[in-house]
């Protein structure tokens, strides 16, 4: 191959050492294993296309696809030396091409496109195999985090708000609740598709063109569900980017809060949870530490997707509404970094929750003493005593209010106690007996007796999970039904290919 032949247009100096070092060779790296197999496809489906046009002859469509073809065998990456002075991997690709078939031949390749049109295509195509990778990852985390609900469906725990005991809840309704709004954050995210599986090829610089190209066909062969209707469009617009980094930052929010609640109920003061040895680490000096790391990794991970959000949006504002590279190339890598960040703790939060040990015994201890459950004895107050709530909200503060400054726990308190304070603060003796106050105070019945819609008894929380599984088998089909549409267009792009080689 001769490498010497540098073709720039007009532009008569190959780039200087600091553009190479600063702009070339890093968008080069980034390119090689993350575009090569992108801009084949793209390049045999526009050479089909061109040849079903009669724009190139056949034997030209012949000649570059053979090429082209030898280029799909490499794989994801090239085998052949990538030369930086050629300014990107597109130009790289061209001259592997004109150095086996001529410039007359290969120089056909480019006719009725520029890089502007390739490169918006070739993002999306990318961007697309990066939404199959963190839809699979993200159902996969729902289908785990459902199953330990259904594990944990008898697990009765104390409820939080503002981190102090709340009232009687179960496990498997804490993890319906996340999974709601995690049903909530992929779908989300999914309905970024419809937007991304758009097809800008054709649109060219951003003026369309006067070749009678075929922008449906391409589409069609590449896996689009349509082309870009107006060619400004396809080459200025990356909103579907900040779609895309948005719908993982808010997902995001979700997993964190998440593993927030995790990383406290795993400090031995909650020992609510455990998390497996695989996913720890020790101290190098307190022998006693079982650090939860993975969920340091979670949280810090998701977090960074609001910057990559902030930064996408902050560098994409300030740019005209056409091609430019801060929009194609500097605001776009922040969706690359972005979806690794949500990959990544996905994977680490799907492990985490595979080896998760629920402590059965120790919430319910917990729950019984800390006076998570004193609400239902207000409630059994008014049906009892036919007092307001407010009366008997005021007569079990004032009892709680004792029980602590006395030392004790919930389960300890006793009608006695009851009657003391309701004699002092509203001058009635109550009708409770103490029967009666320890089934209020039971957290087991209290969270079992909650059967309406949204509550804590275990037919209501099986009822959620069972909603929640139908619709996430329904997302499961979704991405299914997707993915066997690209692998479709695929398919019938690789026997037109073969088709027009063999004939």
């Amino acid at each position: 191959m001769n490498q010497q032949i540098i073709r720039r247009g007009k532009i008569k100096t190959p780039p200087t050492k600091e553009v190479i070092d600063n702009i070339v060779a890093p968008n080069l790296k980034d390119a090689i294993g993350r575009t090569f197999w992108a801009y084949v496809d793209l390049n045999r489906a526009h050479v089909l296309m061109l040849a079903e046009q009669g724009i190139i002859s056949k034997e030209t469509e012949k000649a570059i696809l053979k090429v082209n073809e030898e280029l799909a065998q490499m794989g994801e990456r090239p085998t052949f030396e990538i030369d930086p002075r050629r300014e990107d991997l597109y130009f790289n690709l061209e001259h592997y091409l004109i150095d086996r078939v001529g410039l007359q031949v290969g120089g056909q390749q480019h006719t009725a496109r520029s890089r502007n049109d390739m490169t918006s295509t070739v993002t999306r195509m990318v961007a697309r195999r990066l939404y199959f990778l963190i839809s699979e990852r993200f159902l996969s985390l729902r289908r785990t985090l459902l199953t330990l609900a259904k594990a944990n469906e008898d697990a009765v725990m104390a409820g939080y708000t503002h981190l102090q005991p709340s009232e009687p809840i179960t496990f498997a309704h804490y993890c319906s609740a996340i999974l709601a709004e995690m049903q909530r954050d992929y779908r989300r995210f999914s309905a970024v598709y419809g937007r991304l599986n758009q097809c800008p090829l054709g649109g060219t610089s951003m003026g369309s063109s006067t070749w009678n190209i075929d922008r449906k066909l391409t589409s069609r062969l590449l896996g689009f569900d349509g082309p870009i209707d107006n060619s400004i469009d396809c080459v200025a617009t990356r909103d579907y980017v900040l779609e895309f980094i948005s719908s993982m930052a808010i997902a995001g929010n979700a997993i964190c809060r998440f593993c927030n609640d995790l990383y406290l109920w795993a400090t031995p003061d909650y020992g609510y949870i455990e998390v497996d040895d695989s996913v720890a680490v020790c101290s190098s000096i307190m022998p006693q530490k079982k650090n939860p790391w993975t969920l340091e990794f979670i949280k810090g991970k998701t977090a960074s997707l609001e910057g990559d959000f902030v930064s996408a949006m902050s560098t994409m504002r300030t740019t005209p509404y056409t091609y430019c590279l801060d929009l194609s190339g500097v605001a776009v890598s922040n969706l690359w970094h972005a979806g690794d960040q949500m990959k990544s703790a996905l994977e680490l939060l799907q492990a985490t929750l595979r080896g998760l040990k629920v402590n059965k015994s120790r919430m319910l201890a917990t729950a019984r003493g800390n006076y998570c459950t004193v609400t239902e004895l207000a409630n059994t107050l008014v049906r009892k005593d036919g007092i307001s709530f407010r009366e008997a909200h005021e007569i079990v503060a004032q009892v709680v209010d004792w029980m602590l400054r006395h030392g004790k726990k919930a389960n300890d308190i006793t009608t006695d106690v009851i009657n003391t304070i309701s004699q002092e603060t509203y001058g009635f003796t109550s009708k409770l007996t103490q029967r009666e106050v320890d089934i209020a105070l039971d957290p087991l019945l209290n969270a079992n007796s909650k059967t309406i819609i949204g509550g804590t008894a275990p037919t209501e929380v099986t009822r959620q999970l069972s909603s929640i599984e139908k619709a996430l088998s329904e997302d499961e089909q979704e991405h299914k039904n997707r993915l066997a549409a690209l692998k479709a267009a695929k398919d019938a792009m690789v026997s037109a290919v073969q088709k027009a080689l063999n004939s």
